[in-house]
């Protein structure tokens, strides 16, 4: 019996195997939660309290629903996900998908860049210095160390996140109010509807699905791991939604039930936001701290998404276990993105309305990107093809967060 044919229900992960396979779905939802996402459930909780909690929750079965169809592409496979559209589809779409990857790639950088930019401006220093300090380490980083590694310290810095739970604690929220909002959904309501659209557009975008594929296969991942590898991502998913769930808590609790509310659209602005109420020091230290986080490991996932597809598609090595001297391309790749990224966020433009346009084409993108995943999973050899309820069941999660991504879009370029 091959790794093909064997039932995976045989094959449960114990804990050593999870430890070891673990990875890829804990990195790739860290850095789902970037400087955007957190915008994002800042703005849901200034504006609607805890009315929009609930989607935080719901959204945990979407992203496993999504993602788990890249593991399987990547275990299965053994191929990046441009290869198998390029394979299948031919290489036209596997370009218009790389291509516009990158364009998502480039601008998710510079809105992560830009919150860092945000934190270090809270400490007192400037963006070129900031700027030097972050794409210098980051280029070290990858230089110098294999994919494992750098697995490890993404996840270290994803970590800091969880500070988000400290803030929850200080902002002291109202059970009582919680409860009663939580349940008061106004669907009625455009702009909580265009709330609701930008969350799940803030929770799944293209690089997750490219980022993880890759991962899966640098990892060395096979069908033996799978099991593994679905509780890594389920795991990731949870967490990843928390930390959403607390930033949206942490500003109902303080701007959402003082009538303070406004247009959270910058790290300055949250953390001048929330600080009054969750004093001066501490306030901007864990929020700092949090947001670090999360821009650090969504730029390490965006930088190495580009990196790696625009290699693949080129033919090229594209694996952090080359040296630089055996994959120029890729690691020149990694470099030149990170370096002419932070040069824009250093000059001082004012990137709002560009990280607005990302957020439109992710959200109009994301049909595209979700339904060659879907055709692709539909091709696996039968042991892992989807099928039956659970193919249907994906086809509802996918079709249902395509329209509310592209409602997002269109309602943000045309406000």
């Amino acid at each position: 019996m091959t790794a093909l044919d064997e039932p995976l229900s045989l094959r449960k992960p114990g804990l050593g195997r999870f430890f070891a396979v673990a990875g890829p779905g804990m990195v790739v939802m860290l850095a789902d939660t970037d400087a955007g996402s957190v915008i994002t459930a800042a703005q849901s909780g200034a504006v609607w309290g805890y009315r929009l909690l609930w989607l935080q929750l719901f959204l945990v079965p979407v992203l496993y629903v999504v993602q788990e169809l890249t593991v399987r592409l990547g275990t299965v496979t053994g191929q990046g996900h441009a290869y198998l559209i390029s394979h299948h589809f031919g290489r036209f779409w596997a370009w218009f998908s790389v291509s516009t990857l990158l364009v998502c790639c480039l601008g998710a950088l510079l809105t992560e860049l830009a919150g860092l930019a945000g934190v270090g401006a809270l400490l007192g220093l400037s963006a070129p210095l900031t700027m030097a300090l972050v794409v210098g380490a980051l280029i070290a980083m990858a230089w110098s160390h294999s994919y494992r590694t750098v697995e490890r310290i993404a996840m270290a810095i994803g970590a800091f996140e969880l500070v988000f739970l400290a803030v929850v604690l200080l902002a002291r929220p109202d059970p009582a109010a919680v409860a009663a909002q939580a349940t008061d959904i106004p669907f009625g309501n455009e702009k909580y509807l265009y709330l609701v659209a930008a969350n799940i557009g803030a929770v799944i975008m293209p690089w997750m699905v490219f980022f993880q594929q890759s991962a899966v296969v640098e990892k060395k991942l096979t069908p033996a791991d799978l099991p593994a590898a679905r509780l890594d991502t389920i795991v990731g998913a949870v967490l990843t939604q928390i930390i959403m769930a607390a930033v949206l808590v942490a500003t109902a609790a303080t701007l959402g039930q003082s009538g303070q509310a406004a247009d959270l659209d910058t790290v300055e602005r949250i953390a001048e936001a929330i600080t009054p109420f969750l004093g001066e020091f501490g306030g901007k230290l864990l929020f700092g701290l949090g947001m670090t986080g999360a821009a650090l490991v969504a730029a390490i996932v965006v930088t190495l998404t580009a990196a790696r597809t625009l290699s693949e598609m080129l033919g090229v090595k594209c694996s952090l276990d080359n040296k630089p001297s055996e994959a120029p391309w890729f690691y020149g790749a990694y470099a030149a993105t990170l370096i002419v990224c932070g040069l824009v966020v250093a000059s001082g433009l004012n990137l709002v309305s560009l990280s607005v346009g990302v957020q439109v084409m992710n959200a109009l993108l994301l049909p595209f990107v979700l339904g060659f995943l879907y055709l692709l999973a539909r091709r696996l050899p039968p042991p892992f093809r989807l099928r039956g309820v659970h193919a249907a069941l994906c086809a509802a999660v996918i079709a249902v967060a395509s329209a509310f991504a592209v409602y997002s879009g269109l309602a943000g370029l045309f406000e």
